[in-house]
Protein backbone atom coordinates (compact mmCIF):
# COMPACT_ATOMS: atom_id res chain seq x y z
CA UNK A 1 0.00 0.00 0.00
CA UNK A 2 1.44 3.51 -0.76
CA UNK A 3 0.32 6.95 0.85
CA UNK A 4 -2.73 9.03 -2.60
CA UNK A 5 -0.08 10.24 -5.00
CA UNK A 6 3.06 8.07 -4.12
CA UNK A 7 4.01 4.85 -4.61
CA UNK A 8 5.62 5.03 -1.68
CA UNK A 9 -6.98 -0.79 27.52
CA UNK A 10 -8.57 -3.74 26.09
CA UNK A 11 -11.96 -4.64 26.84
CA UNK A 12 -12.46 -8.19 26.04
CA UNK A 13 -16.01 -9.70 25.60
CA UNK A 14 -17.08 -11.78 27.69
CA UNK A 15 -17.84 -15.53 26.27
CA UNK A 16 -21.19 -16.74 25.93
CA UNK A 17 -23.28 -20.08 25.29
CA UNK A 18 -24.00 -21.23 21.85
CA UNK A 19 -27.67 -21.67 21.57
CA UNK A 20 -29.96 -22.03 18.31
CA UNK A 21 -31.91 -18.56 17.99
CA UNK A 22 -29.80 -15.94 15.83
CA UNK A 23 -26.38 -14.94 17.12
CA UNK A 24 -27.08 -11.51 19.55
CA UNK A 25 -23.98 -9.36 20.37
CA UNK A 26 -23.59 -11.51 23.72
CA UNK A 27 -23.60 -14.28 21.57
CA UNK A 28 -20.66 -13.44 19.27
CA UNK A 29 -17.72 -15.57 19.57
CA UNK A 30 -14.74 -14.31 21.61
CA UNK A 31 -11.32 -13.69 18.92
CA UNK A 32 -8.65 -15.05 20.81
CA UNK A 33 -5.55 -12.37 20.03
CA UNK A 34 -2.96 -14.91 20.71
CA UNK A 35 -3.94 -17.57 18.20
CA UNK A 36 -3.85 -14.98 15.51
CA UNK A 37 -0.36 -14.19 16.68
CA UNK A 38 0.46 -17.66 16.57
CA UNK A 39 -0.63 -17.85 13.06
CA UNK A 40 1.15 -14.53 12.08
CA UNK A 41 4.54 -16.51 13.15
CA UNK A 42 3.63 -19.37 11.27
CA UNK A 43 2.78 -17.25 8.34
CA UNK A 44 6.62 -15.31 8.80
CA UNK A 45 8.06 -18.96 9.32
CA UNK A 46 8.23 -19.50 5.71
CA UNK A 47 10.68 -16.32 5.09
CA UNK A 48 9.38 -13.62 2.25
CA UNK A 49 6.52 -14.12 0.65
CA UNK A 50 6.98 -12.57 -2.53
CA UNK A 51 6.27 -13.93 -5.97
CA UNK A 52 8.43 -16.64 -7.02
CA UNK A 53 9.96 -17.56 -4.23
CA UNK A 54 10.16 -20.56 -2.53
CA UNK A 55 8.16 -18.82 0.84
CA UNK A 56 5.25 -17.87 -1.14
CA UNK A 57 4.91 -21.42 -2.47
CA UNK A 58 5.11 -22.86 1.01
CA UNK A 59 3.28 -20.32 2.74
CA UNK A 60 0.40 -20.65 -0.24
CA UNK A 61 -0.22 -24.21 0.81
CA UNK A 62 -0.55 -23.47 4.38
CA UNK A 63 -2.95 -20.81 4.07
CA UNK A 64 -5.18 -23.02 1.73
CA UNK A 65 -5.20 -25.81 3.83
CA UNK A 66 -5.80 -24.54 7.21
CA UNK A 67 -8.49 -22.35 5.83
CA UNK A 68 -10.00 -25.48 4.32
CA UNK A 69 -10.39 -26.57 7.32
CA UNK A 70 -12.81 -23.73 8.16
CA UNK A 71 -14.87 -22.96 5.39
CA UNK A 72 -17.49 -24.90 3.13
CA UNK A 73 -15.37 -23.91 0.11
CA UNK A 74 -12.22 -22.43 -1.26
CA UNK A 75 -11.03 -21.27 -4.36
CA UNK A 76 -7.89 -20.84 -5.51
CA UNK A 77 -7.97 -17.90 -8.21
CA UNK A 78 -4.54 -18.43 -9.88
CA UNK A 79 -3.40 -15.64 -12.54
CA UNK A 80 0.19 -14.19 -14.45
CA UNK A 81 1.45 -10.70 -14.32
CA UNK A 82 5.11 -9.72 -16.16
CA UNK A 83 7.83 -9.06 -13.95
CA UNK A 84 9.97 -5.88 -14.27
CA UNK A 85 12.74 -8.81 -15.94
CA UNK A 86 10.16 -10.00 -17.96
CA UNK A 87 9.94 -13.02 -16.11
CA UNK A 88 6.05 -14.77 -15.77
CA UNK A 89 4.71 -14.05 -11.86
CA UNK A 90 2.95 -16.88 -10.77
CA UNK A 91 -0.08 -15.39 -8.31
CA UNK A 92 -3.07 -16.90 -6.64
CA UNK A 93 -5.70 -15.30 -4.78
CA UNK A 94 -7.81 -17.63 -1.70
CA UNK A 95 -11.35 -17.35 -1.89
CA UNK A 96 -12.64 -19.07 1.33
CA UNK A 97 -16.57 -19.09 1.44
CA UNK A 98 -18.53 -19.66 4.63
CA UNK A 99 -22.64 -20.46 4.54
CA UNK A 100 -22.23 -20.39 0.39
CA UNK A 101 -25.78 -20.26 -0.39
CA UNK A 102 -26.65 -17.34 1.30
CA UNK A 103 -27.24 -14.52 -0.90
CA UNK A 104 -26.71 -11.42 2.01
CA UNK A 105 -23.18 -11.65 2.17
CA UNK A 106 -20.09 -9.70 3.42
CA UNK A 107 -16.42 -9.15 2.08
CA UNK A 108 -13.31 -9.62 3.99
CA UNK A 109 -10.07 -9.60 2.56
CA UNK A 110 -6.02 -8.61 3.06
CA UNK A 111 -2.59 -9.45 1.37
CA UNK A 112 -0.98 -12.40 1.99
CA UNK A 113 2.45 -11.43 -0.25
CA UNK A 114 5.45 -9.53 0.89
CA UNK A 115 7.42 -6.98 -0.95
CA UNK A 116 10.74 -8.28 -3.12
CA UNK A 117 12.52 -5.64 -1.74
CA UNK A 118 13.30 -3.06 1.22
CA UNK A 119 14.09 -0.20 0.00
CA UNK A 120 13.17 1.98 3.28
CA UNK A 121 15.94 -0.11 5.17
CA UNK A 122 18.57 1.86 6.85
CA UNK A 123 21.32 -0.81 5.26
CA UNK A 124 21.39 0.16 1.57
CA UNK A 125 23.25 -2.87 1.07
CA UNK A 126 20.22 -4.78 1.79
CA UNK A 127 17.33 -2.89 -0.60
CA UNK A 128 16.74 -5.68 -3.33
CA UNK A 129 16.65 -8.27 -0.47
CA UNK A 130 12.59 -9.77 0.12
CA UNK A 131 11.23 -8.97 3.55
CA UNK A 132 9.38 -10.61 6.01
CA UNK A 133 6.15 -8.44 6.37
CA UNK A 134 5.13 -9.53 9.96
CA UNK A 135 2.62 -6.62 9.94
CA UNK A 136 2.27 -5.59 6.28
CA UNK A 137 1.13 -8.39 4.54
CA UNK A 138 1.09 -10.92 7.85
CA UNK A 139 -1.25 -9.11 10.18
CA UNK A 140 -4.23 -9.16 8.42
CA UNK A 141 -3.97 -12.75 7.43
CA UNK A 142 -3.45 -13.65 11.06
CA UNK A 143 -6.56 -11.70 12.44
CA UNK A 144 -9.05 -13.34 9.27
CA UNK A 145 -7.60 -17.24 9.47
CA UNK A 146 -8.74 -16.37 13.34
CA UNK A 147 -12.22 -14.86 12.42
CA UNK A 148 -12.51 -18.25 9.64
CA UNK A 149 -12.09 -20.48 12.67
CA UNK A 150 -14.97 -18.78 14.59
CA UNK A 151 -17.00 -18.36 11.38
CA UNK A 152 -16.15 -22.88 11.43
CA UNK A 153 -17.43 -22.88 15.10
CA UNK A 154 -20.12 -21.04 15.01
CA UNK A 155 -21.95 -19.75 11.51
CA UNK A 156 -23.48 -16.71 10.87
CA UNK A 157 -26.70 -15.42 10.05
CA UNK A 158 -25.31 -14.52 6.50
CA UNK A 159 -22.32 -15.47 4.12
CA UNK A 160 -19.07 -14.36 4.14
CA UNK A 161 -16.46 -14.78 1.90
CA UNK A 162 -12.83 -14.21 2.76
CA UNK A 163 -10.28 -13.38 0.50
CA UNK A 164 -6.47 -12.98 0.42
CA UNK A 165 -4.82 -11.23 -2.47
CA UNK A 166 -1.66 -11.92 -4.05
CA UNK A 167 0.56 -9.46 -5.77
CA UNK A 168 -0.77 -6.44 -3.74
CA UNK A 169 3.02 -4.91 -2.87
CA UNK A 170 4.76 -6.03 -5.93
CA UNK A 171 5.62 -2.13 -7.48
CA UNK A 172 8.52 -0.08 -7.22
CA UNK A 173 7.67 2.65 -5.62
CA UNK A 174 5.65 5.47 -8.03
CA UNK A 175 4.70 2.46 -9.95
CA UNK A 176 0.95 2.50 -9.04
CA UNK A 177 -0.29 0.05 -11.73
CA UNK A 178 2.26 -2.81 -10.48
CA UNK A 179 1.06 -2.96 -7.26
CA UNK A 180 -2.89 -4.17 -6.08
CA UNK A 181 -1.98 -7.23 -8.75
CA UNK A 182 -4.59 -9.78 -6.98
CA UNK A 183 -7.73 -7.33 -5.75
CA UNK A 184 -7.88 -5.92 -9.41
CA UNK A 185 -7.77 -9.17 -10.78
CA UNK A 186 -10.48 -10.08 -8.26
CA UNK A 187 -12.34 -7.11 -9.53
CA UNK A 188 -12.09 -7.53 -12.92
CA UNK A 189 -13.04 -11.06 -12.82
CA UNK A 190 -16.18 -11.37 -10.30
CA UNK A 191 -18.94 -12.55 -11.30
CA UNK A 192 -22.28 -10.15 -12.04
CA UNK A 193 -23.87 -11.77 -9.34
CA UNK A 194 -21.04 -11.20 -6.51
CA UNK A 195 -22.76 -8.58 -5.07
CA UNK A 196 -21.44 -8.50 -1.31
CA UNK A 197 -23.21 -5.52 0.78
CA UNK A 198 -19.91 -4.58 2.37
CA UNK A 199 -16.21 -5.42 2.25
CA UNK A 200 -13.46 -4.81 4.89
CA UNK A 201 -9.99 -4.41 4.29
CA UNK A 202 -7.19 -5.39 6.92
CA UNK A 203 -3.28 -4.14 6.15
CA UNK A 204 -0.47 -3.47 8.92
CA UNK A 205 -2.92 -3.91 11.84
CA UNK A 206 -0.86 -5.76 14.26
CA UNK A 207 1.27 -2.63 15.22
CA UNK A 208 2.12 -2.54 18.89
CA UNK A 209 1.11 1.10 19.07
CA UNK A 210 -1.84 0.31 16.96
CA UNK A 211 -3.65 3.62 15.63
CA UNK A 212 -6.20 3.46 13.29
CA UNK A 213 -7.61 6.36 11.79
CA UNK A 214 -10.66 6.43 9.72
CA UNK A 215 -8.85 6.34 6.11
CA UNK A 216 -10.07 8.96 3.26
CA UNK A 217 -11.07 6.92 0.23
CA UNK A 218 -13.23 4.79 2.94
CA UNK A 219 -14.88 8.16 4.24
CA UNK A 220 -15.55 8.95 0.06
CA UNK A 221 -16.52 5.70 -0.94
CA UNK A 222 -18.64 3.93 2.29
CA UNK A 223 -19.13 6.06 5.63
CA UNK A 224 -21.48 4.54 7.00
CA UNK A 225 -19.47 1.31 6.93
CA UNK A 226 -16.98 3.26 8.70
CA UNK A 227 -19.39 4.48 11.22
CA UNK A 228 -20.22 1.12 11.70
CA UNK A 229 -17.20 -0.53 12.62
CA UNK A 230 -15.82 2.49 14.84
CA UNK A 231 -19.48 2.68 16.76
CA UNK A 232 -18.36 -0.86 17.50
CA UNK A 233 -15.17 0.00 18.43
CA UNK A 234 -16.62 2.50 21.04
CA UNK A 235 -18.75 0.24 22.10
CA UNK A 236 -16.54 -2.74 23.17
CA UNK A 237 -14.13 -0.14 24.51
CA UNK A 238 -11.23 -0.10 21.48
CA UNK A 239 -9.16 3.22 21.96
CA UNK A 240 -6.80 1.82 18.90
CA UNK A 241 -10.08 3.13 16.32
CA UNK A 242 -9.27 6.76 16.61
CA UNK A 243 -12.27 9.00 15.97
CA UNK A 244 -10.44 11.37 13.08
CA UNK A 245 -10.07 11.05 9.62
CA UNK A 246 -6.34 9.96 8.62
CA UNK A 247 -4.52 9.66 5.25
CA UNK A 248 -5.77 8.79 1.41
CA UNK A 249 -4.56 5.14 1.39
CA UNK A 250 -3.79 3.66 -2.25
CA UNK A 251 -5.04 -0.34 -1.26
CA UNK A 252 -6.74 -3.17 -1.79
CA UNK A 253 -10.10 -1.65 -1.17
CA UNK A 254 -9.65 0.89 -4.18
CA UNK A 255 -10.15 -1.86 -7.03
CA UNK A 256 -12.93 -3.09 -5.38
CA UNK A 257 -14.75 0.15 -4.85
CA UNK A 258 -14.32 0.46 -8.50
CA UNK A 259 -15.83 -2.64 -9.08
CA UNK A 260 -18.95 -1.91 -7.26
CA UNK A 261 -17.73 -3.45 -3.78
CA UNK A 262 -18.19 -0.65 -1.06
CA UNK A 263 -14.98 -1.42 0.75
CA UNK A 264 -13.17 0.27 3.54
CA UNK A 265 -9.44 0.09 4.45
CA UNK A 266 -8.63 -0.75 8.69
CA UNK A 267 -4.92 0.27 8.34
CA UNK A 268 -2.57 1.89 10.84
CA UNK A 269 0.41 3.19 8.05
CA UNK A 270 2.35 5.07 10.85
CA UNK A 271 4.06 2.15 11.60
CA UNK A 272 5.26 1.95 14.49
CA UNK A 273 4.92 5.65 14.33
CA UNK A 274 4.99 8.92 11.64
CA UNK A 275 8.94 8.38 11.25
CA UNK A 276 7.25 4.50 9.32
CA UNK A 277 10.91 3.36 9.74
CA UNK A 278 9.57 -0.25 9.75
CA UNK A 279 7.62 -0.01 6.65
CA UNK A 280 9.10 -1.78 3.59
CA UNK A 281 12.20 -2.69 5.84
CA UNK A 282 13.44 -5.62 7.37
CA UNK A 283 12.36 -4.36 10.77
CA UNK A 284 8.65 -5.39 9.97
CA UNK A 285 9.10 -8.71 12.42
CA UNK A 286 7.00 -10.44 14.46
CA UNK A 287 8.65 -8.31 17.67
CA UNK A 288 6.76 -5.50 16.44
CA UNK A 289 3.55 -6.40 16.50
CA UNK A 290 1.06 -7.44 19.13
CA UNK A 291 -1.54 -10.14 20.30
CA UNK A 292 -3.44 -7.02 21.59
CA UNK A 293 -3.41 -5.00 18.28
CA UNK A 294 -4.61 -8.35 16.65
CA UNK A 295 -7.35 -8.81 19.42
CA UNK A 296 -8.39 -5.57 19.18
CA UNK A 297 -9.21 -5.88 15.27
CA UNK A 298 -10.42 -9.35 15.39
CA UNK A 299 -12.73 -8.16 18.63
CA UNK A 300 -13.96 -5.41 16.22
CA UNK A 301 -14.77 -7.40 13.40
CA UNK A 302 -16.09 -10.57 14.37
CA UNK A 303 -18.60 -8.50 16.07
CA UNK A 304 -19.34 -6.74 13.11
CA UNK A 305 -20.35 -9.99 11.22
CA UNK A 306 -22.47 -11.40 14.09
CA UNK A 307 -24.46 -8.07 14.52
CA UNK A 308 -25.57 -8.09 10.91
CA UNK A 309 -28.85 -9.70 9.98
CA UNK A 310 -29.65 -11.44 6.38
Amino acid sequence: MTLHGCASGDQKPAESQKTDSPPTKTQTPVFDGERAFQYLTAVVDFGPRNPGSAGHDRCLNYLAATLRGFAEEVRLQTFTHRGYLREELHLTNIIASFNPKNESRILLCSHWDTRPRAERDRDPSRWDEPMLGANDGGSGVAVLLEVASLLKKSPPNIGVDIVLFDGEDYGLEGDTPNYLLGSRHFAETKPSTHAPRFGILLDMVGDENLEIFKEEHSLRYAPDIVSLVWQTAADLGYPQFINQPGEAIIDDHLPLNEAGIRTIDLIDFAYPDESHRYWHTHEDTPDKCSAASLEAVGTVLTHVVYLQEP
